[in-house]
């Protein structure tokens, strides 16, 4: 009876550690250039303009059993937008679009996660160009595990449309354009407990 029931503890006691395992905090790997944060926006109506922002960090929480759990959170630095042409980019960082000088960082902070089928919804609420709105990022994962340097990694995609004048970007580049969408791709490196 006694050696049942120290099986029996024994087991409860790795099935919870296991359980808590999966829910891990995850540092977005930007130094090893494995995320990216994408857009793009139509020219005119006649073509697609593409570009990036090259500065930015976070972090995220991932339970796969418990995604009302998870949490994303993660800060941009808006002068680092790039879309390889120089004076375009002096332009998207005026006050005419990103207005960086005044507001350097948009940051997005998850309220909640829901998960869909193989989807997830990532609700939170986006800060840009001074102005706080909802947005929802319909995110993917793409996969988890171990990595060749002992540790453990996670990855997302995800995908957002936002609409310029929600965030008080009011220059007009046409009817086709007043929207943009977001292609976001990261991958988390699991932090140490």
């Amino acid at each position: 009876m006694l050696k049942k029931t120290l099986l029996g503890l024994t087991a409860g006691a790795l099935f919870m550690s296991t359980g808590s395992a999966m829910a891990a905090n995850y540092k977005i790997d930007t130094a090893g250039q494995h995320a990216f944060i994408e857009f793009r926006i139509q020219h005119l109506g006649y073509s697609w303009v593409y570009g990036s922002f090259n500065k930015f960090d976070g972090n995220f929480t991932f339970d796969e059993k418990n995604p009302a759990a998870d949490k994303v959170n993660v800060v941009i630095n808006t002068d680092s937008v790039d879309t390889n042409h120089a004076e375009r980019d002096k332009h998207l960082r005026s006050a005419d679009f990103l207005n960086a000088a005044k507001y350097p960082q948009a940051k997005f902070t998850s309220t909640k996660v829901e998960k869909k089928g193989e989807q997830y919804d990532i609700i939170g609420n986006l800060t840009l160009n001074g102005v706080t709105k909802p947005v929802t990022l319909k995110a993917k994962l793409m996969g988890e595990g171990k990595d060749p340097w002992g540790g453990y990694r996670a990855g997302f995609e995800a995908h957002a449309t936002l609409s310029l004048q929600d965030f008080k970007i009011k220059t007009n580049l046409g009817p086709k354009s007043q929207e943009v969408e977001l292609i976001i791709s990261v991958e988390g490196v699991q932090e140490k407990a």
